[in-house]
């Protein structure tokens, strides 16, 4: 009999080899995603391998500590690695079935017989008790069991992409908040100087009317230029208020409690080299959403076979030991001692239509993530040429903007001299400060719009999450 028990339970387990439903293979990708991206011709990127501690290009020490500060603190992390330990615990919640499941039973009762029912001997109150051990194991013989742990092994795969992919988004979400506050702060100081220029225009307007050379038609129009650029300053500060909230938040902080060298600084970061994006081989590989879909895929794919393992019989090896009696004291003394051991056998047939719908059901999830993961490939590729082209597009405006700005300043120059000596009207050195003013402002938004636009193209890229800041605590 023992003979015959060990040649079953390893003749099924070289039979669990064989498991239902497809075997899963990674799905190709387009072979376009290999070339270099379209807009690596702009000076400003190169094809060089992209950095996955992009932001430590923009050597600012004060950004480097809030990046750290929100990989250690940020709660939408929290979240994610929550619902990755879950995943971790799920998995391990399915290679268990592949070990026998014991346990252990007993129960005492105490009760009063009829005396019809008494036994000879025996009163008729008396206690009853029964313990016993069950030992159970499931033979693995269609991948039931297999497939369940590939299947709980994919749904952990694509949970670890989905915490990367929030450990992405925060990282450019720190990045542009704190863009964001040093060019309002820039932009601030734009408009406060033009508001300056502006009051001293006003003093040199009021001068030549005091002296009769000028109008006073002069002097309300230039004060009514001025406080038309000093009502932009309030929105400006509102503006660089809500960046710096943003950043605590992002670093796990109240707004109260952001560090002081973050709120003071009134200068935006910019790259002293071209970008490296590296190719489109290279971003698919770097992408935790894409490496998400596909293990989403894995996932639904090995489902399949769970719920095609089910058109089959499911056998247990079960067995049990333990004791009947009546009185505690035949129990302690070694009372009436019992054991079984079998097969347990169990089988949806003939109507095995409920099974069936399963399957087409875990088929159709599959067959949605793959065209999820096909989507996730090309969107990625969107996105990246798509951040190519605003950020080297950014730059032509802003360079364009730079030249008229620069221009605007020498026609205020020159048209403020020739009014001196009496060769235009005020009207056109009037025109001449608002143009200029337009042209600070309009460059001083493009140089924003080129911060921006290069956190799109690293976020784009997908780097940021391989960045461990287990050791950098948050400091306030």
């Amino acid at each position: 009999m023992t003979k015959g028990l060990i040649t079953l339970l390893l003749s099924a387990w070289a039979l669990t080899a064989c498991a239902a439903g497809p075997e899963y293979h990674r799905p190709g990708t387009p072979a376009a995603a290999a070339a270099p991206f379209i807009g690596v011709t702009s000076p400003a990127v190169s094809s060089a391998e992209a950095s996955d501690r992009w932001w430590q290009l923009y050597h600012d020490p004060v950004l480097d500590r809030l990046i750290a500060d929100a990989l250690a603190a940020n709660t939408d992390i929290r979240v994610a690695v929550a619902h990755l330990e879950k995943a971790r615990a799920q998995l391990r919640g399915a290679r268990s079935d592949r070990l026998p499941q014991t346990g252990i039973a007993g129960s005492g009762t105490y009760s009063r017989v009829p005396d019809s029912q008494e036994v000879p001997g025996e009163g008729r109150q008396n206690w009853s008790v029964d313990a016993g051990l069950n030992v159970a194991y499931e033979v693995d013989l269609f991948g039931r069991v297999k497939r369940s742990i590939e299947a709980a092994r994919g749904d952990l795969g694509a949970a670890e992409g989905d915490a990367d992919a929030v450990r992405v988004a925060v990282v450019s979400d720190t990045v542009r908040a704190y863009v964001d506050a040093t060019s309002s702060a820039e932009r601030l100081a734009v408009a406060n100087g033009t508001v300056a220029l502006l009051d001293r225009s006003i003093r040199i307007t009021t001068a030549r009317f005091d002296a009769g050379r000028s109008d006073r038609l002069d002097v309300i129009r230039v004060t009514a230029l001025r406080d038309q650029q000093k009502a932009q300053v309030p929105g400006l500060v509102a503006e660089r208020d809500a960046a710096l909230f943003r950043l605590a938040t992002l670093t796990g902080r109240a707004p109260q409690d952001l560090p002081a060298d973050a709120r003071n600084q009134v200068t935006t970061p910019v790259l002293a080299q071209p970008i490296p994006v590296g190719d489109g081989r290279a971003l698919l590989a770097r992408r935790p959403d894409v490496r998400a879909a596909e293990r989403k895929l894995a996932a639904d794919t090995a489902r399949i076979g769970i719920a095609t393992a089910d058109l089959y019989p499911r056998i247990s090896l079960g067995g049990s030991v333990g004791t009947t009696s009546l009185g505690l004291g035949d129990v302690i003394g070694g009372g009436p001692f019992r054991w079984l051991l079998g097969p347990l056998i169990t089988w949806a047939f003939p109507n095995q239509e409920a099974i069936r719908a399963r399957i087409a059901g875990a088929k159709a999830d599959t067959a949605a993530s793959l065209a999820t993961f096909d989507g996730t490939v090309l969107g990625a590729l969107e996105e990246t040429e798509t951040a190519l082209s605003r950020y080297s597009h950014a730059l032509e405006t802003q360079q364009a903007l730079r030249s008229a700005r620069d221009e605007a300043a020498r026609a205020a120059r020159i048209s403020l001299a020739r009014q001196r000596e009496g060769q235009i009207d005020f009207l056109t050195v009037l025109d001449a400060q608002r143009t200029l003013a337009t042209a600070e402002a309009d460059l001083a938004e493009a140089g924003r719009n080129v911060a921006f636009a290069q956190v799109d193209l690293f976020r784009a890229l997908g780097g940021g999450w391989e960045y461990s800041a287990g050791s950098a605590p948050v400091t306030s």
